[in-house]
C-alpha cells in the first residue's frame, strides 16, 4: 500500500507491506512456518509429536495455527503479564497455555527466562520437540519470503528498504533500520517501558 498523506509532496513513493492479512494477522505466521517446516525436513518433527515454546502471544499464536494445521499440538509457557487477547488467540487455536503467574502483572527481568524453563522442561519429553524460538535460526527462512515477494511486487526495483538485509538480497537496495521514538534501543539503548502489554 502507498503512503500518500505522511509523506511530504516531492519525495520517493513509499510503501508498507500489510502482513496483517496473514492468518494471525501478524508477519510471525511465515516464521512459525519455516520453523515447524524444517524442523520435519530435519525429521525432529515427526507426526504425533507436540511442539513446545515460550511466548507472550505473537509467534505463539502464529505456532498454535501452524501446529494443528500441520497435525501437531502445541503447548506455550506464557503469563497473565502478557494481553489476555493474545492468550485467548492461542487457546482458541486449540494451544495448552501454561501460565506463569506475574505477582504485578507486569513483565519482570526473570519472567522471560521463567518462561523458556517452563517450555524447556516440557519439551525434555521423548514426544516433544523445542521450537526455541528466541535463538532458532530457521525463523530467517520464513522472513525471506518477505523478500522474495516484496521483488515479485518491485519489478522495476526498490531503491530503499527498512528492514533485514537478509529480506531484500539485492545489491542495489539501501538497508535502512526504523525504530519507534517510544522504544528508542539501537539509538539510546532503552526499551519501552515494561508495563506496555502490546
Amino acid at each position: 500500500m502507498r503512503l500518500r498523506r505522511v509523506v511530504p509532496d516531492g519525495s520517493a513513493q513509499v510503501f508498507v507491506k500489510l502482513e496483517y492479512f496473514n492468518p494471525t494477522g501478524s508477519y510471525k505466521d511465515r516464521m512459525a512456518k519455516s520453523i515447524i517446516e524444517e524442523a520435519e525436513r530435519r525429521g525432529d518433527l515427526k507426526p504425533g509429536m507436540t511442539v513446545a515454546d515460550a511466548s507472550g502471544g505473537s509467534t505463539g499464536s502464529s505456532l498454535a495455527f501452524v501446529c494443528p494445521v500441520k497435525g501437531y499440538h502445541f503447548i506455550v509457557a506464557s503469563s497473565n503479564a502478557f494481553a489476555m487477547e493474545k492468550l485467548r488467540t492461542m487457546r482458541s487455536f486449540g494451544a495448552t497455555v501454561d501460565l506463569i503467574h506475574s505477582p504485578s502483572g507486569e513483565i519482570s527481568a526473570d519472567l522471560i527466562p521463567s518462561m523458556i524453563r517452563q517450555a524447556q522442561e516440557v519439551s525434555n519429553r521423548s514426544d516433544c520437540y523445542y521450537s526455541d524460538q528466541f535463538n532458532n535460526l530457521e525463523a530467517l527462512i520464513g522472513y525471506e519470503e518477505i523478500g522474495h515477494e516484496l521483488v515479485k511486487q518491485f519489478p522495476d526495483g526498490i531503491d530503499a528498504f527498512c528492514g533485514k538485509d537478509s529480506e531484500v538480497e539485492l545489491a542495489t537496495v539501501r538497508i535502512v533500520v526504523l525504530e519507534p521514538a517510544s522504544s528508542p534501543v539501537i539509538s539510546k539503548g532503552w526499551p519501552e517501558p515494561t508495563t506496555s502489554r502490546a
